[in-house]
């Protein structure tokens, strides 16, 4: 395992000594510098994974370095050695991002204990910053899938909300994917080092909202037995997700709405309110402008929602991200599984085409992880679909639509039924029997009998 580099700086030689014996013991390589210039360039030149540095030094003392190592790495981990006279100098240091500051005399046990606490902060500062870039790349715009032109259409608008800090609404069917938009405008926007905080207003009981939305104070109610950081204050700085934004209570919406307009909550139990910096995005299945006319939703606050309106396309209406969708699933969980090289054949996507989605790129995601998990080949045929895919129940109403009132020949609906499957299978005749649950040869009879092809 490699030693962790320890940059010690400090114009006493004696001290200067002892330290780098003592660190060198613990099993550090350790660099050292009699004064802060010459430290500085060591710092310039060379990788280092801490900084031990006195306050005191001529030519550049600890405040003047550490102001210049920070301009050039502000991650920069540093230990200022103090001695009492000089403890508010390295409050300063504090302030300004050293790490810690230890007091002289200080013992071979007392440096050691600081010197790990450093390290395994720096350990966990540098997860951190791994997890941050694993998010943002997860949640970059390349990463949402589709090439339609509707998505495409999108893809600009997200782009361009993203740099402003507009309030959005999301809108869409169930399963298209709203939290995923809403996270990639987060993670592609200034505020991405903050909180992202998701609300399910659909999963909160009533009586609940307020507090979870913007906290109590404790003994505030019956059941109160501490304080509780609501969601709004817990995404200070950062974006709080409202999903179903639609089952938020009339009786509440006003609070949402001072939010948005004073930038502030108020909190159960406390006398005065708790300013909030939040940026708002909301998402709904449902047409708020309907439940506005209806009296269940407050129409100024469907405005300030609805600053930037964004709207995702059904599954259905977007049939080309279809096989981009189902590729990227694919290669997801047979990665997951351990089943790579697993594909689907030719035959069977065509279901996957003709398949109306109705859950979105919920359900295709779903239907595709149950067949990688299921899969005995290399390959997922047509007999390994669900059967709702293989066998569609087709509603008669949806067939032939609203009859006139003045009647209509039967004739007609049959020559109609039958050209369109014949359109939908590409005139192949064996497949359109098959769709129409008849034999070839009734097929052939009725298409001769309605003067089809």
């Amino acid at each position: 395992m490699k030693k962790k580099r320890i940059l010690l700086i400090d114009d006493d030689e004696s001290l200067r000594r002892i330290v780098e014996f003592n660190l060198t013991e613990d099993g550090y390589e350790v660099v050292s510098a009699a004064d802060g210039i010459t430290g500085f360039n060591l710092f310039k030149n060379e990788n280092f994974d801490l900084v031990i540095a006195d306050i005191r030094m001529p030519g550049m003392d600890g405040i003047d370095l550490l102001n210049r190592i920070k301009t050039i790495s502000y991650d920069a981990i540093v230990i200022i050695i103090t001695a009492h006279g000089t403890i508010e100098s390295a409050i300063e240091a504090m302030k300004l991002g050293a790490f810690d500051f230890i007091t002289k005399p200080f013992s071979k046990n007392q440096l050691s204990i600081i010197v790990k606490k450093a390290f395994e902060y720096g350990r966990l500062m540098e997860e951190n910053r791994n997890l941050r870039r694993m998010v943002q790349d997860r949640y970059s715009f390349e990463n949402i899938v589709g090439k339609s032109q509707s998505m495409e259409a999108l893809y600009r608008s997200i782009t361009r909300v993203a740099m402003v800090d507009s309030s959005v609404l999301i809108s869409g069917e169930s399963g298209t994917g709203k939290e995923l938009f809403a996270r990639a405008i987060h993670f592609n926007s200034s505020r991405a080092q903050e909180p992202f905080i998701t609300v399910n207003c659909s999963a909160i009981p009533e009586h609940l909202f307020e507090s979870e939305l913007f906290g109590h104070r404790k003994g505030a109610f019956t059941g109160a037995v501490s304080d509780k950081v609501g969601k709004f204050e817990a995404a200070d700085g950062g974006t709080i997700f409202l999903d179903e934004i639609a089952e938020i209570p009339l009786h509440l919406q006003s609070k949402i709405l001072r939010v948005l307009q004073e930038g502030e909550i108020d909190k159960i139990g406390w006398v005065h309110p708790i300013k909030v910096d939040v940026r708002v995005i909301s998402a709904t299945n449902r047409k708020l402008e309907k439940l506005v006319s209806e009296n269940k939703f407050r129409e100024d606050l469907y405005y300030r929602l609805n600053i930037v309106p964004l709207h995702i396309p059904p599954l259905r209406e977007r049939k080309d991200d279809i096989p981009l969708l189902a590729d990227y699933f694919m290669r997801k969980f047979s990665e997951r599984f351990g089943k790579v090289g697993l594909h689907l054949e030719k035959e069977t996507f065509k279901y996957f085409e003709k398949h109306d989605w109705l859950g979105n790129v919920r359900e295709l995601e779903n239907t595709i992880e149950r067949l990688v998990v299921m899969s005995q080949g290399n390959s997922i045929k047509a007999e390994d679909l669900p059967d709702n895919m293989l066998h569609p129940k087709v509603e008669s109403e949806g067939i032939v639509g609203s009859l006139p009132k003045e009647g209509v020949a039967l004739d007609e609906i049959e020559r109609d039924v039958i050209r369109k499957a014949l359109e939908l299978n590409s005139w192949n005749q064996s497949k359109t029997a098959s769709f129409l649950k008849i034999s070839r040869q009734t097929l052939l009879y009725r298409m001769k009998k309605h003067k089809i092809g």
